[in-house]
């Protein structure tokens, strides 16, 4: 299923199989490959990416040739972010309220069916961009109750963040492998067959979820309307001072980070460098943020990842700040690496947040962290746009990074005032999740 991040499940049965408790083997990515469900969820979500990141490639392609126009064709990918907000506030109490297994199947069938649906002769460009929200409505659903879940496969300690830190590697390797493989594949076929094969995808990543992953009750039974739960759900949230201050650490520096990645293409038209040097300039923040991603959780414990949280979430948008010099082609690739290094901050991050909210609301405030997630950054590439319309294009990008500055450290006292990083660390890693257990305190 689509997303920047993952769903997650539950379903009627054991509550915690004895092939789902995490290896008692020292903590690292291989324990968490030794968990036979979580590489049921890893290859599901490495196969709906890729889906994903192709979709919108040649979903782009397609409306350009149908229409001609350039804005329709740009707004194809503005639609893969802007949705997330109706899927994170109308529907995010579905993540708990639902057997995950059964809504994360449902998720990838709903994806499968309006891929499939584009490929469809004759479909007008309306429905195509409307198929498009769909598909981005759904995906922050999915994020969340996936990630719900990995907190029960998993449970909440080291396994858990160094399975969302796989989840982060595979959003940002999609990226790169997607819209390469997309590339190549439009190259050779037409948009609809690339269609075609994602709606393939997305098919067989619920047929791994629904045979990989054990079927669990849901962890929730909010009574009333899905609706009003979800909005109740979600003021629950907001009202708890310390999720609210880990929400806006997870929000705040992505806001700044992207506005030189939105406007990539246009510096390296400023630059001269062609199509094959934007191209490029638009890999250097998934390059480094896989290559963080995968030291920091490769090299370093739990104490001093949770160390790295502050000092690596404002350095995130400290790069930016180098464009002000309006740097060649390789210092700007050189200012984007670095600036795809600071999403290791995320590992802190997880660890607090799970430790602070309760077990009930675990997949809806996954979901409502997704979808602020992504709607900010989809605002703040549009707002870099407009102020790009005004000031010159390094002056622009190196703005996010002044402003980001200011605000990422103000947030990050807000998140030492509200005591979760304490908690968090006095919490500590527990097993797995039980769904008799009710609230967890952090």
């Amino acid at each position: 299923m689509p997303t920047p991040s993952g769903p997650a499940r539950p379903g009627p049965a054991p509550a915690c199989p004895p092939a789902a408790a995490p290896p008692a083997a020292g903590p690292g990515y291989r324990a968490v490959f030794a968990v036979p469900e979580f590489r049921a969820v890893f290859a599901a979500h490495l196969l709906s990416s890729l889906g994903v990141v192709v979709c919108e490639l040649a979903l782009s392609v397609l409306v350009y040739r149908l229409t001609d126009s350039p804005l329709l064709s740009a707004l194809t990918f503005a639609l893969g972010l802007l949705p997330y907000v109706v899927g994170g506030t109308l529907l995010s109490a579905v993540a708990d309220r639902y057997p995950a297994r059964r809504v994360l199947v449902l998720c990838d069938a709903v994806c499968a069916a309006a891929a499939a649906a584009m490929v469809l002769p004759g479909t007008p460009v309306a429905v195509l961009l409307v198929l498009r929200c769909l598909i981005a409505a759904v995906a922050p659903v999915f994020a969340g109750t996936r990630a719900g879940t990995l907190g029960e496969i998993l449970g909440e300690g080291e396994l858990f963040v160094l399975g969302r830190s796989l989840v982060r590697i595979v959003n940002q390797g999609a990226q790169l492998a997607g819209f390469a493989a997309g590339g190549l594949l439009l190259a050779a076929v037409a948009p609809g067959a690339v269609l075609g094969l994602t709606a393939a995808t997305f098919t067989a990543s619920a047929l791994l979820l629904r045979l990989g992953t054990a079927a669990r009750p849901a962890r929730g039974r909010t009574p009333g309307a899905l609706v009003g739960a979800s909005l109740a759900g979600t003021r629950r949230l907001l009202a708890d001072r310390r999720i609210r201050a880990l929400l806006l650490l997870t929000w705040v520096p992505p806001a700044f980070v992207v506005v030189p990645e939105a406007l990539l293409v246009p510096y390296g038209g400023l630059l001269g460098v062609g199509p094959t040097g934007q191209g490029l300039l638009l890999c250097g923040m998934p390059v480094g943020a896989v290559v963080a991603e995968t030291l920091v959780g490769t090299f370093l414990g739990p104490r001093a990842r949770t160390r790295l949280t502050f000092p690596l979430g404002v350095f995130a948008v400290l790069p930016s700040l180098g464009f002000v010099a309006r740097p060649s082609w390789g210092w700007a690739m050189a200012l984007l690496v670095l600036t795809g290094t600071g999403i290791a901050y995320n590992f802190g991050v997880d660890r607090w947040f799970v430790a602070a909210v309760p077990e009930e609301l675990l997949g809806q405030a996954m979901t409502v962290m997704q979808a602020g997630r992504m709607t900010i950054m989809g605002l703040a590439m549009g707002l870099a746009g407009v102020a790009a319309e005004y000031v010159p294009l390094p002056v622009a990008m190196s703005a996010a990074g002044a402003v980001g500055a200011v605000v990422v450290p103000a947030v990050v006292a807000e998140v030492r005032r509200s005591g979760a990083r304490a908690a968090g660390v006095a919490r500590g890693g527990r097993g797995p999740l039980h769904p008799d257990r009710k609230l967890r305190r952090g």
